[in-house]
């Protein structure tokens, strides 16, 4: 865990937690002697005074030992809390630094089961841990001791008692900690099939395909029940079990402890105090054995946050990073025989990718579906790595630069554009804090937002939904553009950010954009031939290599493959009056 001194913090808290558990459970063990007093001094002799005595100390003792247990109970409530509330945290930090690769090998859905409800099984497990793991060995020893001490010679019952109850919680355990594995890999995929349900719920009334899903969520949901029905069947032998060796063990104190009376060689009292002390032996295996149930899937939550934790992202600093560029007057971006192909994959995304983007120019890239546009933009802020060749800015490779430092010389517009519940001004201001109203006027203007802005009662005050879900498309990407403007990166990347734009409000924010891209470098992926027609240089994709290099004009002449992405979008009359 990156911060142990949050975690430190609650030792004295286990501490005072311990100290009030020894006062309730000393409390706790000195009850049945008074009561044994009562019986052997006062009610047998008939003795009143000696019972009123005897029973205002009791009453004393059951005070202490409430007090201990509230505040044994409320420190050890405030320690489990504040330790999920800590491994949140770090949970939330370590995902945050995840690349696209970690978040492929963790699903969405599985992140969010880890950082609630496996974290929610540790939490309940540390606070149950600290009440009764903490008490139970105390009360044990303890009343095995006084069971002894109270008559040794039926104290063999417990002998036998307490070996049967350990081996049914061990049996138990064997069989629950696979089933517990099988829980929480079924509730991910519940999760997962319910989050891909909703997200794509027009989709699949548009489709009239709510048939098939809701077999698909049955098919999830009746594997989690089974196994669920299984598990809680094996846990319910349990406390019967528990109970079963409970009232044998009190049956034969019963039975020879009346046959010692009879032989004269105990008292009535010392019969009721062994049961009592019996019981509170037996009491603190029952507590073990709630814990047992709870440990198995506990420890399964652990490991699966722990290989969260444990996991180091593909993607880091190296050693003494550079945190600044050494020419920022004139500044340009390189790929060197670059090639990338995903994890495990045996065929190249992008293949012997050379190329150079200049300070003032825009660099457009083009190409059918899964050419490999999006993947090669990804890897200037390396969200990829290249798996052969290299990135350079200003002659240094990406990898040598801090990745903070990285990340704030870009303004990136993704190809979904993403909008977060807030207003529409915080959501502009996620690409700079402490820009001014001026600014984030200037940067809507530019990108044509400023009308539906201003149409708004609110204006940029106006309330924005979860996932923008109030907005339309075009008005969601002229938002993450407009993101990006106001920060003025020195590096610009639109991942097809103008594909949800009509052709006037797309032809309007290039030319109010063009003057803006001067000091900066500007990546344009696009499947408009209009969008990217005035790029200095046009990148042509296909299945991941150059088909060709050039302006407009220039691919027309000696590109085929550009050709016929332009002629199938333009008419002969619009491409003779580029």
């Amino acid at each position: 865990m990156k911060n142990k001194k949050q975690y430190l913090y609650y030792l004295p808290l286990c501490l005072l937690v311990v100290l009030f558990i020894y006062i309730q459970v000393t409390a706790d063990l000195a009850l049945p002697g008074y009561l044994r007093d009562i019986i052997n001094n006062g009610i047998v002799p008939k003795d009143m005074g000696i019972v009123a005595q005897i029973s205002l100390q009791m009453i004393g003792v059951a005070v202490i030992g409430a007090v201990g247990t509230i505040f044994a109970s409320l420190f050890a409530a405030i320690i489990a809390a504040g330790v999920a509330k800590n491994i949140r945290a770090d949970v939330f930090e370590k995902v945050e630094g995840f690349s696209f690769a970690e978040f492929n090998k963790f699903s969405t859905a599985s992140l969010i089961i880890r950082n609630t409800n496996d974290i929610q099984q540790v939490q309940m497990f540390i606070f149950m841990f600290l009440r009764m793991v903490v008490s139970a060995p105390i009360m044990a020893i303890g009343g095995i001791q006084k069971a002894i001490d109270t008559s040794g010679s039926i104290s063999w019952i417990l002998g036998v008692s307490i070996p049967a109850s350990l081996v049914v919680i061990s049996l138990l355990m064997i069989v629950l900690v696979p089933l517990y594995n099988k829980v929480q890999k079924y509730i991910d995929g519940v999760n997962k099939v319910s989050r891909e349900q909703l997200n794509g719920i027009r989709v699949i009334r548009a489709f009239r395909n709510e048939k098939f899903e809701e077999d698909k969520f049955d098919t999830a949901n009746t594997v989690l029940t089974r196994t669920n029905i299984m598990l809680n069947r094996i846990m319910v032998m349990l406390f019967p079990a528990i109970m079963l060796i409970l009232n044998f063990m009190q049956l034969a104190i019963v039975w020879f402890g009346a046959k010692a009376i009879s032989e004269n060689s105990m008292m009535l009292g010392d019969i009721i105090a062994f049961i009592n002390y019996a019981m509170q032996v037996m009491f603190s295996f029952i507590m073990l054995t709630m814990i047992s149930v709870i440990l198995p899937r506990a420890a399964v939550s652990w490991k699966r946050i722990r290989q969260v934790l444990k996991t180091e992202s593909t993607i880091k600093n190296v050693e003494n990073p550079l945190k600044d560029l050494a020419d920022k007057q004139d500044f340009d971006i390189e790929f060197k025989n670059v090639s990338y192909s995903y994890p495990h994959a045996t065929e190249k995304v992008l293949d012997n990718i050379s190329f150079k983007a200049n300070k003032g120019n825009i660099t457009a890239i083009i190409g059918s579906t899964g050419s490999g546009k999006s993947t090669l933009i990804n890897l200037i802020p390396r969200f990829f790595d290249v798996t052969e060749g290299e990135i350079l800015i200003n002659g240094k490779n990406v990898k040598e630069y801090d990745l903070e430092f990285l990340h704030n010389m870009m303004g990136y517009v993704p190809q979904k554009a993403v909008i977060f519940s807030g207003t529409i001004e915080s959501n502009i201001l996620l690409g700079k804090q402490d820009a001014n109203k001026e600014e984030i006027i200037a940067a809507t203007k530019i990108a044509q937002a400023e009308e539906f802005i201003n149409d708004k009662e609110a204006g940029y005050e106006s309330e924005i939904a979860q996932g923008g879900t109030n907005l339309s498309g075009g008005q969601k990407q002229r938002l993450s553009i407009a993101r990006a403007l106001i920060r003025k990166p020195a590096i610009y990347i639109f991942d097809d950010s103008f594909s949800a734009l009509d052709f006037k409000t797309d032809k309007a924010l290039r030319e109010a954009l063009s003057p803006y891209l001067k000091e900066s470098i500007a990546f344009i992926v696009a499947q408009r031939v209009s969008t990217i027609i005035n790029a200095q240089q046009i990148i042509v994709l296909d299945d991941g290599k150059i088909a060709g290099i050039g302006t407009h004009k220039e691919l027309m002449s000696n590109c085929n493959v550009y050709k016929e992405i332009a002629s199938s979008q333009l008419s002969e009359e619009e491409l003779r009056n580029v």
